[in-house]
């Protein structure tokens, strides 16, 4: 394949606009903020979870120490009916015996209930603060994943700028390259990432590998129409005063 020199060291121009929308694409893929939100998001879930988890064991509790007051009123109701009766003074010698034995085995009952009660108190009361630290660590993860969205939004809209502004330059300098020139260097960017490269004392700009002799002797020899190759990465060499040859 020929194409004139000019035309040729024009492609070094379009190489340095395509490895810049390539760096671009690069950044906008491995953006810290990715991560950062993936993680951020992970731990929401987590303390959501886990909220939702303490606020379900807390109405569970909420429940059994509803129960255990109706229990314990209940006994407190008895008790009282005992003792009204016992005062009344209406029950001879052996139902007075039965009832002071039904009271006290009520007040042990009744203190028994009281201490579960307690117990249970204590338990909400720990699951209360729970719920509360792991709320606030709710709010702090949203906020945390919040602002790496506002940075990945930000940066996101930076590379569109970049990229933006080399399509345009992409779409202006490509009439430049006759059909085949092109259409090769495309083939070789598509496949090795740099479609042409300077050729630079001796060493491919592409690969950074040094031609050897032998090469150097073919490429030297070829006329400056003709388009070479690296032999290594296939990209166009572009040939000037800096290869060396």
């Amino acid at each position: 394949m020929k194409a004139d020199p000019a035309v040729q060291r024009q492609l070094l121009e379009l190489a340095k606009i395509d490895a810049e929308l390539s760096r671009t694409a690069h950044r906008r893929r491995t953006l810290p903020e990715l991560a950062e939100i993936d993680a951020a998001e992970k731990t929401v879930r987590d303390r959501k979870d886990a909220l939702v988890a303490a606020q379900t064991a807390g109405s569970d509790l909420d429940r059994e120490v509803a129960r255990q007051e109706k229990e314990i009123d209940s006994v407190r109701a008895r008790e009282e009916r005992d003792r009204k009766l016992l005062e009344s003074g209406t029950v001879n010698a052996k139902q007075m015996t039965d009832v002071q034995h039904e009271l006290e085995t009520l007040q042990r009952r009744q203190s028994a209930l009281e201490d579960d009660l307690l117990e249970l108190m204590e338990r909400r009361e720990a699951l209360e603060l729970d719920a509360q630290r792991t709320s606030a660590e709710v709010e702090k993860a949203e906020q945390e994943l919040s602002e790496a969205i506002v940075r990945r939004d930000e940066a996101f809209k930076d590379f569109d700028t970049t990229t933006a502004r080399r399509d345009e330059d992409r779409v202006k300098i490509l009439p430049r390259f006759p059909a085949d020139l092109i259409a090769r260097y495309e083939r070789v960017r598509e496949h090795k990432g740099i479609g042409a490269a300077l050729l630079r004392a001796r060493r491919c700009g592409a690969c950074q590998l040094e031609l050897d002799r032998s090469t150097i002797a073919e490429i030297k020899a070829a006329p400056e129409d003709e388009v070479v190759s690296c032999e290594n990465c296939g990209a166009i060499l572009v040939r000037t005063l800096e290869s060396g040859l």
